[in-house]
């Protein structure tokens, strides 16, 4: 599976994870929603896994990118609120920023 499709999941797993305990702190949702958000976070850590990299710190580091982006469509998906263009500009810089990390040559 291509790291970006792998990264995308990961993200998505870890952003419904993480949510998971926002909402039960800080949306007063019942303590049951940790359940699938700790499965969630083992998931999201499972599967940074399958990134074909010598070195876990470049796997996280590329990772980052897909993370940002992936919050900002949970934003305004999840959340409602449109990303602006500074969210955009940052998201392109840090998108651009794991694809050198990815694809630089070693």
């Amino acid at each position: 599976m291509p790291a970006y499709a792998v990264y995308s999941l990961a993200a998505l797993a870890e952003i419904a994870g993480c949510f998971a305990f926002w909402a039960w702190l800080k949306l007063d949702r019942p303590i049951w929603w940790l359940i699938p958000g700790v499965a969630s976070l083992a998931l999201f850590a499972w599967l940074l896994t399958l990134i074909d990299s010598e070195a876990a710190g470049r796997a996280y580091a590329a990772y980052g990118g897909v993370y940002i982006a992936a919050s900002l469509l949970w934003l305004w998906l999840a959340e409602g609120i449109k990303p602006d263009r500074w969210d955009l500009t940052g998201m392109t810089v840090a998108l651009v920023g794991s694809t050198i990390i990815l694809a630089g040559p070693r």
